[in-house]
C-alpha cells in the first residue's frame, strides 16, 4: 500500500502507472483520516497526522501526476474532500479546515491548468457508511458520531458521481459535487 503522505512513494506510484498503462488519465485522491476531537483536547499528534494525509497526501498526489498531464496537455484530477470542508461541527476544526484546504487547493489548480486542459473535480461527501469513524479516539465523541451515522449511504455513491465526472467530454468539467444521503441535514 502506499503512503499518500510520502512524496517519494506517490512519486513511486506514479511511476508504476506509467510503466504499467502509459499514461496516467485521471488520479482520485480520496486518502483521508477524521480523528475528530475539540481543540481543548490538544491533541497535536492526531493534528498532525490529519494535515500529512488529508493535505499533503493531496498535494504529493496532485504533484506526481502534474508533469506527465502538462506534458500531455490533458488529464483529470479529482480530489476527495467533504461537507466539512463546507462547515464546520462542534470537534471537527481542525478535520473541517483540512477539508477546506482541498477545495482551496483544487481550485487553485483548477484555475492555474484550465489552459493546460487539466481538469479538476472536488467531491464533498456527506455521511458514508466507511471506516472513516475508526480513527476517532476520543469514545463519547466517537458513540455520538457512530450513531449520527447511521443515515450514511454507501460508498458506491460516490464511485458514481466520480464516474460521472470523468465520464463527460474533455470539453466539460465537473468542478464541485455534494453528494450526501437525501435525509442529511447539514
Amino acid at each position: 500500500m502506499t503512503d499518500v503522505a510520502s512524496f517519494e512513494q506517490m512519486e513511486a506510484l506514479a511511476a508504476y502507472a506509467l510503466n504499467e498503462f502509459g499514461t496516467i488519465d485521471v488520479i482520485v485522491n480520496n486518502a483521508g483520516i477524521m480523528p475528530l476531537s475539540p481543540l481543548h483536547q490538544t491533541k497535536i499528534s492526531e493534528w498532525n497526522s490529519m494535515i500529512d494525509v488529508n493535505i499533503k497526501g493531496v498535494l504529493y498526489g496532485i504533484a506526481a501526476v502534474l508533469p506527465h498531464m502538462k506534458a500531455k496537455r490533458a488529464g483529470h484530477i479529482i480530489n476527495v474532500s467533504s461537507i466539512a470542508g463546507h462547515l464546520v461541527f462542534e470537534a471537527s476544526a481542525v478535520y473541517s479546515g483540512t477539508k477546506f484546504a482541498v477545495r482551496a487547493i483544487t481550485e487553485g489548480l483548477r484555475m492555474e491548468e484550465a489552459a493546460n486542459n487539466i481538469r479538476t473535480t472536488i467531491i464533498s461527501p456527506g455521511t458514508i457508511t466507511t471506516e472513516l469513524l475508526d480513527s476517532i479516539s476520543d469514545p463519547d465523541l466517537k458513540t455520538s458520531i457512530v450513531e449520527v451515522s447511521k443515515i450514511g449511504i454507501e460508498p458506491a455513491s460516490i464511485a458514481r458521481a466520480i464516474t460521472f465526472a470523468i465520464e463527460q467530454p474533455a470539453d466539460v468539467a465537473i468542478n464541485e459535487m455534494i453528494v450526501r444521503p437525501t435525509i442529511q441535514k447539514l
